[in-house]
């Protein structure tokens, strides 16, 4: 009896590694086209909507800037609902600056490319990557 539960236990254990195993992933390729000048550089985050607007995404890249564009890929990706957000960050601090009335300083865009007149939020981003890889411009 001890030996047929191994076996049950060692079966069951070796299909679910596999079934682990088998979960497509995808990338997302993030262009830019139009920063307004190459100093400093472009961050990049990758965004949930339980990050989105609060900090760091669940994935960050930082880019230099050629000749006003950027391309970057965030791969092995599952499936899931994500938003991109970017942003130019002409000085290299690290964060977005803004004035003292609180409009940014530098420029930014995210996925969609929603035109906006106050704070973004996820749903206005949101895409949803599923079956295939993605490729997304982005534009300020």
């Amino acid at each position: 009896m001890k030996t047929l539960a191994l076996i049950f236990s060692l079966i069951l254990t070796t299909a679910f590694c596999q079934a682990q195993d088998d979960t497509e992933t995808y990338s997302i390729t993030v262009k830019i086209d139009n920063a307004l000048n190459d100093e400093g550089s472009m961050l990049i985050g990758l965004h949930s909507e339980d990050t989105f607007m609060k900090g760091q995404g669940l994935e960050n890249i930082k880019s230099a800037i050629v000749d006003g564009k950027v391309e970057v890929t965030f791969d092995d990706l599952v499936p899931g609902t994500y938003a991109i957000m970017v942003f130019h960050d002409a000085n290299d601090n690290g964060k977005m600056d803004f004035d003292a009335t609180g409009m940014p300083l530098e420029s930014y865009g995210m996925s969609n490319n929603p035109m906006l007149y106050g704070p973004p939020s996820f749903t206005d981003a949101k895409f949803i990557l599923e079956n295939d890889d993605l490729e997304l411009l982005i534009r300020f």
